[in-house]
């Protein structure tokens, strides 16, 4: 697993993949302003209170509050929009590491964004339904953390797996192999899992995480 991290690690400096993180910044950034901005023209056009004061404090409240709900969703975003560029980044890779690999399966883009939908709700589902456990061991951090880990690296490990593993292998056989390797996928979802918790860093984690799991695929598929 170390190995895989190096190998991503010294190629985010890659052209291609620099270009994919430039790009799916850009377009994560637009969505997200574009959905703030749409949410609070809907709120203003909302009155809820006819005391002016009441209001607009309503308002700006109920603002920061989807403000900051939208920045914890950001990374699902960016991996929402990264999706589309799930090809480059899998070919990146596989040019420098793996050469005389054969094509993989074709897929349609709505294919690859559907399934990147699909995870991403489940995600964001599964840590809302979490957050009051978040909230009530909110003083006991290592607990809060543990929690986190354990939940999102399970969830990361299987969203990202099923991604680059798809490309090469049949439904069946996808859940196979992730089955076989689960406790060492879930380690490698829990790194991931870390990666989004730095600031600024997670923005750019849907990218380095892609690469990372195909790193851990390729191992897996030889080892069987």
């Amino acid at each position: 697993m170390f190995a895989a991290l190096a190998k991503t690690l010294g190629q985010l400096g890659d052209p291609v993949l620099r270009s994919v993180m430039k790009r799916g910044l850009v377009g994560a950034v637009a969505v997200y302003v574009l959905t703030l901005l749409a949410l609070w023209l809907v709120l203003k056009a909302t009155i809820l209170f006819s005391i002016p004061w009441l209001e607009t404090l309503t308002d700006w409240l109920t603002g920061a509050s989807i403000f900051l709900v939208a920045l914890l969703l950001f990374p699902a975003l960016v991996s929402t929009v990264v999706a589309v560029f799930l090809e480059e980044i899998c070919a990146a890779v596989e040019d420098k590491h793996y050469p005389g690999l054969p094509d993989p399966r074709p897929q349609a883009i709505t294919e690859v964004l559907l399934q990147t939908l699909a995870f991403s709700g489940v995600i964001v589902a599964a840590n809302l339904l979490a957050l009051p456990v978040y909230v009530f061991f909110w003083w006991l951090g290592p607990v809060n953390l543990l929690v986190f880990y354990v939940l999102n690296g399970y969830l990361l490990s299987r969203e990202y797996f099923e991604l680059v593993a798809s490309r090469r292998l049949g439904p069946g056989d996808v859940k196979a192999l992730r089955r076989t390797h689960l406790g060492y996928l879930w380690v490698a979802g829990a790194v991931i899992a870390f990666i989004l918790t730095i600031p600024v860093v997670n923005m750019f984690a849907p990218i380095a995480a892609t690469a990372f799991m195909l790193h851990v695929f390729e191992r897996l598929r030889r080892k069987g």
